[in-house]
């Protein structure tokens, strides 16, 4: 065997020893590979503990002992070998924590977290909580669409047995709602379904908007306003047979999909009701029913007739009644016959109502929702009712209403868990209108003042024409009753444009209450006081009372002016109407006025509204002292019909007069001026009674009249191919309306120095180029052009719920019109809410 075998052998053995003496070193594990018991432990977990521990030497469990105690979680720390083990034996101290404080947080801030987590400053430290907290941070997350969040924590030892508690997040990306699906559904397409809802898909607007983001909260209140929708309109066998909810990773999100049974659509045969109870005759409680024989079968109405008969019953003292409905299912014919039946209920009193969750809002506000209190008969029905109308404050993320058994059999206790939600907010609104000009407002609104749930709203605007500030205060419940008393203080300014040749202000004070007869019709005192005045703008550029009073130099006829002619005069460059001078010349008047509206209100909503009716009428008398004597009355009405699953049609009445009396003649500023809100097509005054006395303003002024009415048709459809958030929706409409009967004073002496009644003048009358003579200054008379005659226009619109606000474009077309009418085709009115 030569040198170089035997090396080669040598090698091989001593490659062999090594492998053996690693193999055995990796069986055994690392030194901390016996196992580690804990004892004594309660709020630290036992891995957490032996953790520390890396080594069985003895110098090794003294380090993991020393560290232990470092920590300043414990009190006691004792370890030893026994049987093969280490032994760990701990006392725990009461580790208070400093401070509880978050890292990588940009979308929710600290305080924010703060509320979420339960571990708090000056209280102990539990690993088991601290552990549950990063739940509880991945869901707040998720709620704003981070689904994919990352977090973690550790803690600071500091001196004293404290501890800060840190947690460390990685946010991630936004995980919105890629897509809905709705399967099954036949009746209504996907595009109306997700109209119910408050989640929407991700599209090209997410980065301004959250209601892309999963929240499954947000999913199970918006499958509940499905079902309604559905029970609402017949569908009474509808039902949701799954949601599924998945996440796909390219692109990241969420994809909803939800399968419905519509059924079919019943009709109601027949509505009953039955009493058995004593001294009650079923026919007196028949007037308290909110549906009929041949209507659709509508869950809430019924719903509603059982509120209603309950609480006519609890009025003749059957406090324990209880209504319910019963219907009997013609499955061939699709019918329903409907029976309500009233029967003695058991006698269970409320014991007490409790009240946890709300943090801001006041138990008084949530308790004054019920019909019933602590002590009184135990009503299901008006439980119900409070829960829905707690749930339409808009106070609440979530109310919810649960009973448990009292102190005795026939005691219950009521227990209304809420959750709060902002009410309040700062808008900064700016926009255009070929109305108003550019105008921009400031305003802070808050709906549950203070946690009381009053109503106060501030703001401010300034424009190109206008300018002005308001404060309105309500209170829903005035004086411990169900009556919404308000004020509003009010300041506006007017002043010259293109459609009036006057500047005008108004400064006043309105109170209001309201008294709510059903859940849908109110009447509203009133009662208004407010101060005006009308200025004539006279400046060389805006010389719109030169006749009167000459501006030297710009007037014709003054010196440095040109002469006076029948092409140039005072009148040349505009003059106001001797109706607003007349006005001008008496300085601040006060209106004081008493009256009351009637509010009739169906709408399912007030954003995109789609059936319902929305109707006004308002009665004014003012003469309650003050400079003005008249009765006004207005009507406006819009009834809003669903044609089709996507089409709404709405129809828009409205009318008014005002009457003066006592002797007073109606000033101008009392009439009423109207244009595009009559008639599309016709600019702001631009229809109507008119001033026609100059004839180099060949449009006239308008003075305003005492009668009106309208009457429009739309059809509102969305833009298909769209995405329905973008909120882009178009209309076709026609109008039709006519404004006239001026009846105020015609003959205006007295403001040219001249005895009342005196003969119309117009001084200087010269001849034009065909020979007719025309004044040169204006005439002391007015020549009133009062045409009855109804201008009607179409148009079509574009209508925009966009993100920013709402923004609406008009373009109509007059068919009929008067002869000094002016017209305004295009119109657009939009603003911004930040």
């Amino acid at each position: 065997m030569g040198l170089t075998d035997r090396v080669r052998r040598l090698l091989s053995a001593v490659v062999l020893a090594l492998t053996v003496v690693f193999g055995v070193l990796a069986f055994a594990g690392p030194a901390s590979a016996l196992p580690v018991t804990v004892q004594g432990n309660v709020r630290v977990s036992a891995d957490t503990i032996g953790a520390y521990f890396t080594g069985t030497d003895q110098a090794s469990i003294d380090r993991g002992v020393a560290d232990l105690l470092a920590t300043g979680m414990f009190t006691k720390v004792a370890a030893k070998v026994v049987n093969g083990q280490i032994v760990v034996t701990v006392v725990e101290g009461k580790i208070i924590i400093n401070r509880v404080a978050f890292e990588g947080n940009r979308l929710l801030k600290s305080d924010q977290l703060e509320v979420e987590v339960q571990s708090k400053p000056r209280q102990a430290y539990d690993e088991k909580v601290a552990q549950g907290d990063i739940d509880r941070i991945k869901e707040a997350y998720k709620k704003v669409g981070r689904g994919e969040i990352q977090v973690s924590y550790r803690t600071v030892p500091l001196p004293n047995g404290r501890v800060d508690l840190v947690f460390k997040i990685d946010e991630g990306e936004k995980t919105g709602v890629r897509e809905i699906k709705f399967v099954g559904n036949q009746v209504y397409s996907a595009y109306r379904l997700k109209g119910l809802m408050q989640l929407t898909e991700m599209n090209f607007l997410s980065w301004v908007k959250t209601s892309d983001v999963y929240d499954p909260d947000r999913l199970a209140s918006d499958e509940e306003e499905i079902r309604k929708f559905y029970m609402k309109n017949g569908y009474a066998d509808f039902r949701i047979t799954n949601t599924d909810v998945s996440f796909q990773e390219n692109p990241p999100g969420y994809v909803i999909t939800i399968s419905v049974d519509e059924g079919p659509q019943y009709h109601v045969s027949s509505v009953n009701v039955v009493s058995h109870l004593a001294r009650v005759d079923s026919a007196s409680l028949t007037p308290f029913l909110k549906i009929a024989a041949g209507d659709v079968y509508n869950a809430t109405a019924i719903d509603q007739t059982t509120t209603a008969i309950t609480r006519e019953l609890a009025r003749q003292g059957y406090a324990f009644s209880d209504v319910r409905a019963s219907g009997q299912r013609d499955n061939a014919a699709h019918q329903i016959a409907v029976t309500f039946i009233a029967d003695d209920g058991p006698k269970v009193y409320i014991e007490r109502i409790d009240i946890v969750g709300n943090t801001r809002t006041r138990d008084y506000v949530i308790r004054r929702e019920f019909d019933i209190g602590e002590g009184d008969p135990y009503n299901h029905a008006m439980i119900e009712a409070a829960e829905r109308r707690l749930n339409n404050l808009g106070y609440f993320k979530k109310v919810h209403i649960s009973t448990r058994p009292g102190s005795a059999p026939d005691r219950v206790i009521v227990t209304v868990e809420v959750e709060d939600q902002p009410t309040g907010s700062i808008s900064i609104s700016g926009g255009y209108s070929t109305t108003a000009g550019w105008l921009a407002e400031v305003a802070f609104t808050e709906t549950n003042f203070l946690g009381r749930g009053q109503y106060l709203r501030l703001s401010a605007s300034d424009g190109q024409y206008s300018r002005g500030w308001g404060v309105s205060f309500t209170e829903p419940y005035f004086l411990g009753q169900h009556i919404a008393a308000g004020i509003d203080i009010y300041h506006n300014v007017q002043n010259q444009n293109t459609f009036q040749l006057y500047n005008y202000w108004v400064t006043g004070v309105t109170l209001r209450a309201g008294f709510p007869i059903t859940e849908q019709f109110t009447i509203q005192p009133i009662y208004s006081i407010y101060g005006s005045q009308v200025s004539i703008p006279n400046t060389p550029s805006q010389p719109y009372d030169a006749c009167s009073n000459p501006i030297v130099g710009t007037t014709p006829g003054t010196a440095g002016a040109p002469p006076i002619s029948a092409t140039v005069n005072c009148l040349t460059e505009g003059q106001a109407s001797i109706a607003a001078k007349e006005v001008a010349s008496l300085g601040q008047r006060i209106i004081s006025s008493v009256g009351y509206s009637l509010i009739y209100d169906s709408l399912d909503a007030h954003k995109n509204t789609t059936s319902g009716v929305y109707a006004t009428f308002r009665q004014d008398i003012a003469g309650a002292g003050g400079d003005a004597h008249y009765v006004r009355e207005t009507f406006d009405g819009k009834y809003y019909y669903p044609l089709t699953d996507d089409l709404t049609g709405l129809i828009h009445l409205q009318g008014g007069q005002i009457n003066g009396f006592g002797g007073r003649p109606l000033l101008i500023t009392d009439n009423f001026n109207l244009g595009p809100t009559l008639v599309r097509g016709f600019a702001p005054g631009g229809l109507g009674p008119r001033d026609i006395s100059d004839p180099d303003n060949i449009a006239g002024n308008p003075l305003g009249g005492t009668t009106y009415a309208g009457a429009s048709a739309e059809l509102q459809f969305p833009i298909f191919g769209l995405p329905r958030e973008i909120g882009l929706r178009g209309a076709i409409f026609g109008d039709a309306g006519t404004l006239f009967g001026y009846h105020g004073q015609t003959n205006f002496a007295t403001l040219f120095g001249l005895p009342a009644g005196s003969p119309c003048t117009s001084n200087n009358p010269m001849p034009n180029a065909s020979g007719t003579l025309v004044p040169t200054t204006q005439s002391s008379c007015l020549q009133v052009y009062d045409d009855h005659k109804i201008r009607t226009s179409l148009g079509a619109s574009v209508l925009w719920d966009s993100p920013i606000g709402p923004i609406r474009f008009d373009y109509a077309i007059p068919v009929t019109r008067a002869k000094y009418d002016q017209t305004q085709y295009f119109s657009f009115s939009g603003g911004a809410t930040f």
